[in-house]
């Protein structure tokens, strides 16, 4: 008699309930994956390897199989978490250890600004230089800048707007050519903020003035100051008017880079600090038209912009960490990079939500999302565990049965051994 299968049956059964107990432990772990036991006969080697009434010695535990289908993707709101909507892994290192890969994006941003996870690994991909180029390469720990950006000074202003060719003529027919004070010496204006070299505001103000049929004149002020001229004696941006043409569709003066000069060496701000000058500027009134409609803009842009500092970031879909300053600019601050597996159920889980690579599992192929056979990132969201809570309990009622039976196989050969026993 033998009680090897029905040992081995206990053995393999109990083995199966740690499993089940394992998936139902983790089924609200974001990143887990659910485990299922692959279990394999046993048969004694004949001696002379043969033989067809072989009666098989029971069951083992062949293997414990990672499943790495998709898991559901909730939002969160917290824009640090990361979900991978396809293939791929996280890559994630301690500085120390072999680099570990991981499904759970419950990222953060530690004291020296690098984006970690509950187990203080940082997560890696490919940094970006000063002025927000990615620099593709060997991967490493992504920070994020401390410093603020530095202010852009303007250099151009557009300015796409409708002139009422209705208006009447208003400019003086003496000297001073205008007033700024007086609404009556110009049509209309408008204004627009640029910057100098150390990021100050200065206010720019433009006052259109028609003094003929599809005729006009531009004042500019600077901080209230006249550009041209003087404060006295204002002088027009361009020494002849602007012309439009006669079905006021656009100009004929070419208008694509006039020149807006701010030379004052004593402008100040409001506050009084001075303003760095000379101001080399250019305004394009490309668009311009000057139709029997009322006055209006519907573009005005310039290209600088204030100093700003560090406000946040956001992760877009092909895994580019965006810096969002205090000045309404953005820039790249590095870039995701992932890693694929020809045998995802080759890698070796070590606990913390990761894996490590194996000689099974082979070497990671590595690329940013959203590219080739990688899965697209998702911010505000993480992936929850692909355990299916119901299925795990009905698994284990049946493991339970299954366990029960192969006791039940051991008291019987038990009562058939004490049977034999007793024959005397």
């Amino acid at each position: 008699m033998s009680f090897q299968q029905g040992l081995s049956g206990l053995n393999a059964t109990s083995k199966s309930l740690e499993i089940i107990g394992n998936n139902i432990a983790n089924a609200s772990t974001y990143g887990s994956k659910m485990a299922r036991a692959e279990f394999a006969d046993m048969y004694a080697s004949a001696l002379n390897g043969s033989g067809t009434n072989s009666i098989g010695i029971g069951t083992n535990l062949a293997a414990v199989a990672q499943q790495f289908t998709q898991g559901n993707i909730t939002t969160t709101g917290n824009s640090m978490d990361l979900a991978i909507n396809g293939a791929g892994f996280f890559q994630v290192t301690d500085g120390t250890n072999p680099t570990m890969y991981s499904r759970n994006g419950q990222f953060k941003i530690d004291r020296l600004g690098y984006i970690v996870n509950n187990q203080r690994q940082q997560l890696m991909g490919y940094p970006a230089d000063g002025s927000g180029t990615i620099q593709p390469g060997q991967a490493k720990p992504i920070q994020l800048p401390t410093a603020g950006i530095a202010p852009n000074p303007s250099k151009k202003i557009n300015i796409e707007m409708n002139l009422d060719s209705r208006a009447k003529v208003t400019a003086p027919a003496a000297a001073p050519l205008i007033n700024f004070k007086d609404p009556a010496t110009y049509n209309n204006a408008t204004s627009v903020t640029v910057y100098d070299a150390k990021g100050q505001e200065v206010g720019l103000s433009y006052y259109f003035q028609k003094t003929d049929n599809n005729l006009w004149n531009i004042f500019v002020t600077a901080n209230g100051r006249a550009v041209n001229g003087t404060d006295d004696a204002p002088e027009p941006l361009t020494a002849a008017p602007i012309e439009f043409k006669t079905d006021g569709s656009g100009t004929v003066t070419d208008v694509t880079a006039l020149p807006l000069d701010i030379t004052m060496a004593d402008l100040t701000n409001p506050a009084g600090a001075l303003i760095v000058t000379p101001m080399n500027l250019t305004l394009s009134l490309t668009g311009a038209t000057q139709y029997g409609a009322g006055f209006g803009v519907t573009n005005l842009t310039q290209d600088g912009y204030a100093p700003g500092q560090l406000v946040g970031i956001g992760i877009d879909n092909s895994g580019i960490v965006m810096a969002r300053y205090s000045n309404g600019q953005s820039k790249p601050a590095g870039q995701i990079e992932l890693a694929n597996f020809r045998n995802p159920q080759g890698l070796q889980p070590v606990g913390g939500n990761a894996w490590a690579r194996t000689y099974a599992s082979g070497d990671p192929v590595v690329g940013v999302p959203n590219e080739g056979n990688m899965g697209t990132l998702q911010a505000g969201a993480l992936e929850e565990s692909n355990i299916d809570l119901t299925g795990e309990l009905v698994n284990m009622i049946t493991a339970q049965r299954i366990y029960q039976a192969n006791a039940q196989s051991i008291k019987t050969l038990d009562q058939v051994l004490q049977t034999i026993t007793n024959l005397r």
